[in-house]
């Protein structure tokens, strides 16, 4: 089964075309705010470099997210686009659970992290069953880094960009019985090859996409930030702290000798 893939979910932008598990060709390339004009070129090489034309494949593979707002859009809307000129199905394949690929038949849980905007992070859990079948442990998530290692439990495989940028603050506020196991840099990295490979077993179920497509995001709604951000206070209390305030500054102005210097 042949699989045009596509990664556009971090500035790493991937491309890679998949027959079943052999990859006949990739482009990988930091892609950091050019998605828009570095993707259709990059499709182009990849199937250049096969010898094979869209009428030869059998299906598309995309990265759905969570990852980068503009750079989802752009892969989504390039591959929608090849759909409807060439009637392939199109399978859409989680970003994280994508990722979970790059280790295949690895016995111990994964979670990748990606980072997010509000200096967050995107996480999951995964477990592969029997080297063959990948099981998710923990959805999606988007959070502080501490909500990160709050989720997680025993011996963790942690890999990804937000890993690497986090670990500090992840290590920081992982349980004493948290072991965690680093993957190796190359396996850190989204890829194609891992949206293609998933993409096929997707393909294969009929899991196909419909007419409505639209990215991941995983945003946490602004009123839980702000309620975090606030120290766990509701508006109710916010307000009461804030009114405790002005009456205490005022009362302090109005004390005999307030605003006077002493010497």
């Amino acid at each position: 089964m042949r699989v045009l893939a596509v990664d556009t979910a971090t500035s790493w932008q991937s491309v890679a075309l998949l027959d079943d598990t052999t990859v006949l060709a990739r482009r990988d390339q930091e892609a950091a705010g050019s998605h828009g004009a570095l993707l259709l070129p990059a499709i182009e090489a990849v199937l250049a470099g096969a010898g094979l034309g869209l009428a030869q494949l059998d299906g598309l593979a995309c990265s759905i997210g969570p990852g980068s707002f503009t750079g989802l859009r752009v892969g989504t809307a390039t591959l929608l686009g090849l759909r409807a000129a060439t009637d392939l199905p199109l399978v859409l394949v989680p970003t994280l659970e994508a990722m979970a690929w790059n280790l295949q038949g690895n016995e111990s849980p994964l979670c990748p992290v990606l980072t997010s905007r509000k200096g967050e992070v995107y996480w999951a859990v995964f477990r592969w069953r029997n080297g063959a079948t990948l099981e998710r442990i923990v959805p999606d998530q988007v959070g502080p880094p501490q909500a990160c290692a709050h989720s997680l439990t025993g011996a963790t495989m942690m890999f990804g960009e937000g890993w690497i940028s986090m670990e500090a603050d992840i290590r920081a506020a992982l349980s004493p019985t948290v072991t965690v196991i680093t993957a190796s840099p190359d396996r850190s990295k989204a890829s194609a090859v891992s949206v293609g490979l998933a993409g096929i077993e997707r393909l294969r179920r009929g899991e196909i996409a419909g007419e409505e497509v639209a990215p991941v995001y995983v945003q946490r709604a602004e009123a839980e930030v702000k309620y975090e951000q606030s120290g766990g206070l509701s508006p109710v209390a916010r307000r009461q702290a804030r009114v405790a305030l002005k009456t205490t500054a005022r009362a302090a102005l109005q004390r005999p000798g307030a605003g006077k210097s002493h010497e």
